[in-house]
């Protein structure tokens, strides 16, 4: 079920952060330099993120764990689609393009938890107290239940179960411009969790500054991966996830 892919080399496709702070005065030796050492990082970046992406590991932790957690889920999964259908009509599942591994697009699943959107209403991040959000949509977020038809793109090779969790492409591409190492996040397959959800780095965006520090710590989890950190924030999720207050 799983969907090959490999980790993407950006280490020559990203400009150097602070060659434009460093502006035409600056030596170009010193130009040379930062842009140097800042390929260099990423080229180590990359290497690691090929070891994510390969890790055969990884992706066995992948394939069990979500086909237990969807055979152990499936009454509980059908239940919420009954009481979704029931309560209004319309789609039980949300599916969105977001971005995956190498920017490439993928139809993320999860349960619908707001108003259908008329067609060319803007993409945006949900808030608290958003309107869009059904009474049962509410309840399903704020336990974090919406998330889990997510397993079925786990187990396709869509995402993994431990990542960077994955943006609309709209987003992808406006926070590609205003956030210094974010595209580093697409190295590796997304994730339904992550080191910054479990670090308390969830719910909504309201500045540039949010996006930064969660795009921090996804690349400190790129750069310290391994099996034993992903069973550690996966148990982290479980305790944390139902009662997160990020979550809405």
């Amino acid at each position: 079920m799983s969907r090959p892919q490999t980790a993407v080399n950006f280490a020559l496709t990203h400009p150097a952060p602070g060659i434009r702070e460093l502006g035409d005065a600056a030596p170009r030796p010193v130009l040379e330099g930062v842009a140097c050492e800042r390929a260099a990082e990423l080229a180590r970046l990359s290497d690691r993120a090929q070891r994510v992406v390969s890790s055969r590991a990884k992706r066995a932790v992948d394939i069990c764990l979500s086909a237990g957690f969807l055979l152990m889920a499936s009454p509980l999964m059908l239940t919420i689609a009954a009481v979704i259908h029931l309560g209004g009509g319309g789609p039980v599942l949300f599916r969105q393009v977001r971005g995956g591994l190498g920017g490439r697009p993928f139809e993320i699943l999860k349960f619908r938890t707001m108003r259908i959107s008329p067609p060319g209403e803007p993409v945006r991040h949900a808030s608290r107290f958003d309107g869009r959000i059904t009474p049962v949509g509410g309840f399903l977020r704020r336990t974090s239940l919406d998330e889990l038809p997510q397993l079925i793109n786990v187990l396709r090779g869509d995402m993994s179960l431990v990542g960077p969790r994955p943006h609309a492409v709209a987003h992808d591409h406006f926070y590609a411009t205003q956030v210094s190492d974010y595209t580093i996040r697409s190295m590796v397959r997304p994730g339904l969790t992550g080191l910054a959800q479990v670090s308390g780095l969830r719910g909504e965006i309201r500045s540039t500054a949010d996006m930064t520090e969660r795009v921090r710590l996804d690349v400190e989890y790129i750069k310290t991966w391994s099996v034993g950190i992903d069973v550690m924030l996966i148990a982290k999720t479980f305790v944390r996830a139902p009662v997160d207050p990020g979550a809405f």
